[in-house]
């Protein structure tokens, strides 16, 4: 009988100490014939014990508490809660808070709430203002056409005005709070900002769309950067409003493209529901999978009861990236408002996001899903109604599923 060739091409899937993660996937292709077993082993040793510890060193001096590469994105108007962000950490991953719309002193007390539910990291996002020039003869053209469903709704709209936010007093916060992470979205603070974060003791991520911005938070002394890519629910992260380019290239390519301009550390967002795509985004150069919509469905989430219901009803059937709730590029469940008013809202934020908010407040009043900002990522079918803290084991069950079944196969 003829004799077998022996070699053979198998995947390892270290455990990476240095990050204090109990399933890092690292895969590393090898040809190896059995004698080859050994030497491919004390590889793996220096892989993990060498070149990951040197890569992540700042991650493990911040977040070594962790045990599992998911953190649960921060998401604005209500839905991240304290008690969604403590559910996250508690379990192993790193929940946040979302600062966005709320003032300083709000986002201090839910810090403090945090606080007392957990002892583990946590993580605070907030909004960059940049004051960019707006079109106000077509802001006044879309605030005429959307008084009649003020009227129907009777909620006056509120001023389109341009603000920053609360930003100075967030900062503010942040530097007396001593927050241990703090990420940025819609822009890149200045480089004195992220120095200061730093000597408070925090460690800071900006939010990045493409290599460019990539590019530019590194300049400015970013620890690591969220790459969101376009598949992700709610607001495009992009520095600049006038963006046009939703559905860019891929996340699985952007995270690529970016880990070959940059050497720090990456966090996935957009669109990631499974622990397959936990896997994929690790594999691709990720060192933590970022997840929102995942999260919308869970008991400890302030979303509302409409916007949990609407991920699961059939009536809702796609996603798309739309100006018409805030001035700016968010992705959410196609609805009545959407479909209507998407071609007519010029590119002015805050300024719309301050003038339908009222209308919108006024539509969730009224039960009436059609006119709410239904915000998801393209996965939101596979949103899942259980306790944030069994989403997150569930979540890495899956990882190690996904990572057993590639040794198999390979």
């Amino acid at each position: 009988m003829e004799k077998r060739n022996s070699t053979k091409r198998f995947l390892f899937f270290g455990h990476i100490s240095s990050l204090g993660w109990e399933s890092r996937v690292w895969p590393v292709a090898l040809d190896a014939t059995k004698f080859d077993y050994f030497f491919a082993g004390i590889l793996r040793v220096f892989l993990e014990d060498f070149i990951w510890s040197t890569l992540w060193r700042k991650v493990r001096k911040m977040l070594h508490t962790l045990s599992v590469p998911i953190i649960q994105a921060p998401m604005a108007g209500g839905v991240s809660t304290p008690a969604l962000a403590a559910a996250v950490s508690e379990a192993g991953g790193l929940g946040f808070l979302a600062g966005g719309y709320k003032k300083a002193e709000e986002m201090r007390k839910e810090i403090a709430a945090v606080r007392e539910l957990t002892d583990k990291p946590f993580g605070v996002n907030i909004f960059v203002p940049s004051e960019e020039d707006v079109d106000e003869k077509a802001l006044l053209r879309y605030r005429q056409v959307l008084e009649k469903e003020a009227e129907r709704f009777g909620a006056p709209l509120g001023e389109a005005k341009w603000d920053d936010d609360d930003w100075e007093a967030k900062l503010t916060v942040l530097y007396e709070e001593k927050v241990p992470v703090v990420s940025f979205t819609f822009g890149c603070p200045s480089p004195d900002i992220i120095a200061k974060l730093k000597e408070k003791g925090s460690f800071v991520v900006v939010t990045v769309t493409s290599t460019e911005e990539a590019l530019i938070a590194k300049q400015a002394g970013a620890n690591a950067l969220c790459v969101q890519g376009p598949e992700a629910g709610g607001h495009r992260a992009s520095f600049c409003n006038t963006d046009t380019v939703y559905e860019s290239v891929s996340l699985l390519v952007l995270l690529q493209q970016i880990r070959e301009v940059v050497d720090i550390p990456l966090i996935a967002a957009g669109g990631i529901m499974h622990g397959r795509d936990i896997a994929a985004v690790l594999a691709a150069g990720a060192s933590a999978a970022q997840l929102g919509t995942a999260f919308l469905r869970c008991p400890e989430s302030g979303a509302n009861p409409l916007h949990k219901n609407a991920l699961i009803d059939p009536q809702f059937q796609a996603t798309v990236v739309t100006r018409a709730f805030t001035g700016r590029p968010a992705r959410g469940l196609v609805n009545r408002f959407l479909t209507e008013y998407d071609k007519l809202a010029p590119a002015a934020y805050p300024h719309i996001h301050h003038m339908t908010k009222h209308l919108r407040s006024a539509a969730a009043q009224a039960s009436d899903p059609q006119m709410m900002s239904l915000w998801a990522g393209q996965g939101y079918r596979l949103a899942k109604d259980m306790p944030a803290g069994e989403l997150v084991r569930l979540l890495m069950k899956e990882v190690k599923e996904v990572v057993e079944g590639m040794n198999r196969l390979l």
